[in-house]
């Protein structure tokens, strides 16, 4: 063995959804689906009641299985190249405005000492790529429809949630040679404990009321990122709020 070669790199897996991204991102795009034509007004009214249930209760599986099978239902039949035009479309307006300034901080500290960036989200690929490619990730790990004939077919091929999240970092780290012991996970919800788990710097980041329990019983840091402003959303320096990967406890 090469005494010189370099070890195994760290990577730093962040959850999107109200971790990255200050609401859903199917919320966020409603509105853009609902211009472009694919998405009645009465789903965007549902997607609204959905997102204000999550707001008081939290994630819990029935709950996300529901949204699951209805999102489903909904984008059957979409046209795919309709889908990643409008999320291209949106994501400076729509998405970007909606990035907690403190996680694109933590994401450019991560970077500048060499972790590699991974988003891990129950968001469609086709939605999650665009934001990965802004944040300027190495890698993103989402949900993925069938897709014939170049449209959706209501088939979802990864489910990106709950202990899928775990399996699908764990092959990312197996691919690229990731230190999960040494590297870090940032999520909200208590549904993504299995990723948590995974990893020697779990980070719970404006937790759901489970997820704050569990990080308080076993001391894990919890993150307070505050709302994007309405006006004038700029993105800090990373030496604002954002904490140091390397200053966290049990850090390499």
């Amino acid at each position: 063995m090469d005494a010189t070669a370099p070890g195994p790199r760290r990577v730093a897996l962040f959850d999107v959804d109200r971790t990255l991204v200050a609401r859903s991102t199917v919320l966020a795009l409603a509105r853009p689906m609902h211009a472009a034509g694919l998405l009645p007004l009465r789903a965007v009214a549902r997607a609204l009641r959905e997102q204000a249930a999550f707001t008081l209760a939290g994630a819990d599986h029935r709950r996300m299985e529901r949204g699951r099978a209805l999102l489903v239902a909904q984008v059957t039949g979409w046209e795919v190249s309709a889908v990643r035009a409008v999320v291209e479309q949106a994501l400076h307006t729509h998405l970007a405005p909606l990035l907690f300034a403190e996680a694109r901080a933590l994401v450019r500290r991560h970077q500048e000492r060499g972790d590699a960036v991974a988003l891990v989200t129950t968001a469609a690929h086709e939605v999650a790529e665009p934001l990965g490619r802004l944040l300027g990730a190495d890698h993103v790990l989402a949900s993925r429809l069938a897709v014939e004939g170049g449209r959706w077919t209501g088939v979802l091929d990864v489910h990106a949630y709950g202990e899928q999240k775990a399996v699908l970092a764990r092959a990312l780290a197996a691919e690229h040679g990731y230190d999960l012991a040494a590297s870090a996970a940032y999520t909200d919800s208590v549904t993504d404990l299995p990723l948590l788990e995974l990893v020697g710097l779990p980070h719970a980041v404006n937790p759901d009321r489970a997820l704050r329990r569990v990080a308080r019983a076993r001391g894990w840091p919890v993150l307070r990122f505050r709302p994007p402003s309405r006006r004038g959303r700029r993105c800090p320096p990373p030496s604002g709020d954002a904490p140091d990967p390397a200053a966290a406890p049990g850090a390499a």
